[in-house]
């Protein structure tokens, strides 16, 4: 069997040659439009050109002819990509009349994607590939292994710049790959061509996590940042659980894992129960992390809730007159990853992020289900763990519920009836209204005094909010300042969450720059993180610089963030007056007209805009600050201690 395995894909190999290039469209608009095709010329369209090529050897590896791609950010800030798959074509395509090679950098839609032959499944979103990366660049040049000879070509901004050249190797003739170098073009980047290590490595990571059995490396040659890393998960997104849960407590050990096929639609899902109160569901089509969801995830959701209540039901873990356990329920601390190979993926949604395809969501409900559910009969001491928190979850929503209608009855919750806390802004437009989170009375009143009424509400909030992160949700919904944050953003929360009924399009913390300060900060962010997310992705949530110093010599005044700033003014001022230099150890300390010039004037303030973009990391962050386990967090501080500035 494995032989003729190997001689089937021989075979394939041969055939992919030229006449599986399709060329569809020319490459003229690219460099005029840059971001009709990479989204962006900011960073992430920068770091789109790497995953254009990355993409290229993961469709190989998909194929099932390649098991290691290399990543290099070279010195001069340049990517290198090489994979070990069958090597680009470089026989003459018969439309272009010119090698095949040149014609997958030179025009668009040109691949073996797009001709049926190439790939039966493909990464990659918008499939624009090779020639748009070429097309940004100033120089790119690329080599092929093939046949015992290598093919180089050199281009420039979409043009050859050096026709094919062919040379003998030595190499055996079943030696085969590519490799791609490129250089961004500062003049489309203008932003910064500056590539992020962490960005580069958190994708390849979960590249590899997705593709069990393919090694990936990465490695920065760059004198400032040298690092080097390899990854190679046999386990595949099993690891990937494991790697999220790592800072968390879990039900059981090891993740259950499922993987099947139907109709060409290949379903893998990983799964693990954790005593969070919270669920984080990743899912994905063809490597795409697909943020909005779709098919698959419905029928993913779907199977679930159906197999634990049949479960729950056959084994009588409930009474007869129970109501079935919710979706919500049966997902509380679930840490999940459901990852399809599609051989036509249709994306929708506002940023073509979630699966449309409906035979997606019928290969996923059925492959899980029937897995799943012959496992928790194999396992009747996980499944009654399962089962067991699915109906805490369940009391804990019941109590919810009640404390939700009492948050909705105006009576109760009514702002105004709601002792020192909102002082509302006039104006009714959210896209120009701004709310201050200010801890403390003190700061509260100077906040108040100080603010556009037009534009700016105030909520204080007395001391530490409730750590979300390990409380139920009708313990959230009985806390008094979070219930205030609630009704006075007006967007519900958690799985109610409505982020176009907000009242206000900016959320700024304001909280004091000292360790309490700080971890203040800490307990807010994680309950927008955890109830309120949409508000991060909107990209509504900021946080308050206020300064540190205030020098005052005469006439002149400058507000000062740090002590090396401070040391610099001291040296330029002139000898005349003693400079009078006041340290602000808390808001409080600053009357209304201070806290507004330094802090609150969108003329002259300093805001912090918040942003989830690496969700999982955030994810994982939060569960190491905030929850249980303390030898994570004590690590964390460790390596940290040294970036952390305090006022002792």
């Amino acid at each position: 069997m494995a032989d003729y395995e190997h001689e089937t894909k021989a075979e394939q190999a041969r055939e992919y040659d030229a006449s599986q290039i399709q060329v569809l469209e020319g490459l003229e608009a690219v460099r005029k439009r840059p971001g009709m095709y990479i989204g962006t010329t900011s960073s992430q369209g920068l770091h789109h050109l790497v995953w254009e090529i990355v993409d290229n050897g993961i469709d190989e590896a998909l194929a099932g002819f390649a098991d290691e791609i290399h990543v290099v950010v070279e010195k001069d800030n340049s990517i290198s990509v090489s994979d070990n798959g069958r090597g680009i074509p470089v026989d003459i395509q018969k439309k272009t009349g010119r090698p095949a090679l040149e014609t997958v950098f030179t025009i668009l839609h040109a691949g073996g994607k797009f001709g049926g032959g190439g790939y039966k499944v493909s990464g990659g979103l918008h499939g624009v590939g090779a020639s748009v990366v070429n097309a940004l660049s100033t120089e790119l040049d690329v080599q092929v292994i093939r046949d015992g000879k290598q093919y180089s070509m050199v281009f420039s901004r979409g043009h050859v710049k050096e026709d094919m050249t062919v040379t003998e190797t030595g190499l055996p003739v079943d030696e085969h790959g590519t490799t791609v170098h490129f250089v961004p073009d500062p003049d489309i980047f203008r932003e910064t061509t500056t590539f992020d290590i962490k960005t580069l490595t958190t994708r390849i990571r979960e590249l590899a996590f997705l593709n069990k059995g393919l090694r990936i490396t990465i490695r920065d040659e760059r004198p400032e940042t040298p690092t080097e890393d390899d990854f190679l998960y046999e386990g595949g997104i099993r690891h990937y659980v494991d790697y999220l849960n790592e800072n968390k407590t879990t039900l059981f050990e090891p993740p259950i894992y499922v993987e099947g096929q139907e109709n060409g639609i290949t379903v893998e899902v990983a799964l693990q129960y954790t005593d969070d109160y919270h669920n984080n569901l990743l899912t994905f089509t063809n490597n795409i992390h697909t943020y909005e969801g779709g098919t698959h995830e419905e029928g993913f959701k779907r199977a679930l809730t159906r197999v634990v209540n049949d479960y729950a039901r056959q084994n009588k873990l409930m009474k007869d007159n129970e109501p079935n356990l919710t979706g919500d329920d049966v997902r509380e601390g679930l840490t999940a990853v459901v990852s399809v190979k599609h051989p036509d993926p249709q994306f929708e949604g506002q940023t073509k992020t979630k699966l449309g395809n409906s035979d997606a969501r019928t290969a996923v409900d059925h492959t899980f289900a029937d897995h799943f559910m012959r496992f928790l009969m194999e396992h009747p001491d996980v499944a009654r763990k399962v089962v067991d928190k699915g109906t805490l979850a369940s009391k804990a929503r019941v109590a919810a519920k009640r404390a939700r209608e009492v948050t909705r009855k105006k009576s109760g919750l009514e702002i105004s009836n709601l002792p020192g806390k909102l002082a509302d802004n006039t104006s009714k437009d959210p896209e120009i209204s701004e709310l201050f989170i200010v801890e403390g009375d003190s700061a509260g009143g100077s906040a108040k005094q100080g603010r556009s009424r037009l534009t700016q509400a105030i909520l204080p909030i007395r001391g530490k909010i409730l750590n979300v992160e390990k409380a139920s949700m009708d313990r959230i919904l009985a806390n008094e300042e979070i219930r205030s944050l609630f009704t006075a953003m007006g967007t519900g929360f958690g799985d109610d969450f409505d982020v176009a009924k907000a009242n206000y399009h900016k959320l700024i913390i304001m909280t004091d720059a000292d360790v309490d300060g700080a971890h203040i900060r800490t307990l807010l962010l994680t309950l927008i993180y955890r109830y309120m997310r949409p508000l991060l992705d909107a990209g509504f949530v900021y946080i308050a610089c206020p300064p540190l110093y205030r020098v005052r010599q005469g006439k002149f005044q400058r507000y000062l963030d740090t002590d090396d700033e401070l040391k610099e003014m001291l040296g330029k001022l002139a000898p005349a007056p003693k400079p009078q230099i006041q340290r602000y150890k808390g808001l409080g300390e600053m009357d209304a007209e201070q806290l507004w010039e330094t802090t609150m004037d969108p003329e002259n303030r300093r805001l912090l805009r918040v942003d989830a973009q690496d969700a999982i990391n955030a994810d994982q962050v939060f569960s190491m600050l905030m929850g249980d386990k303390v030898a994570p967090r004590r690590q964390f501080i460790e390596d940290n201690a040294t970036f952390a500035d305090l006022d002792v």
